[in-house]
């Protein structure tokens, strides 16, 4: 079985539990203004139960990758809103959402976005679930295959 296979076919709570480490892990180096990989390299050195998850390190891997990709779709799709103004975690969160939905076709879009809403109404403003979910399905919509 592949790496990413195994990654895909943990139990969705587990799965949950790697965004959420993988949200830390974007949400510190933002916060912090440091480098991704650094920060990520910190975790990674740790073991024991906060022990990051291949899932956990290909999403941060995955937006590190692609985050100038990402950051543009969500200047251009967030109404009203700079990237720099809006709250750290639904930032990563929209980050986090936008690979899974163009760069994991592993993760059905639905999920993607439903796991990225539900973090955003769990860690972030009263406003940031619509807000989350408005952006995620429009970008969704505009890169479905066609007749989709």
């Amino acid at each position: 079985m592949t790496e990413a296979a195994r990654m895909h076919t943990q139990p969705s709570r587990s799965r949950r539990a790697g965004r959420k480490r993988a949200l830390e892990i974007l949400y510190e180096a933002d916060l912090k203004g440091r480098p991704l990989p650094a920060v990520l390299a910190e975790h990674l050195s740790g073991e024991g139960p906060d022990a990051l998850s291949d899932f956990s390190v290909a999403i941060v891997r995955g937006v590190y990758r692609h985050r100038d990709e990402l950051d543009a779709l969500i200047q251009a799709n967030a109404r009203d809103w700079k990237l720099s103004r809006m709250p750290i975690v639904d930032r990563n969160l929209l980050r986090m959402g936008l690979y899974e939905i163009l760069h994991d076709p592993e993760v059905p879009n639905p999920v993607a976005i439903n796991e990225a809403v539900d973090l955003a109404k769990e860690l972030s403003t009263d406003d940031s679930g619509r807000f989350v979910n408005g952006l995620l399905a429009r970008v969704a919509e505009r890169n479905a295959p066609a007749g989709a």
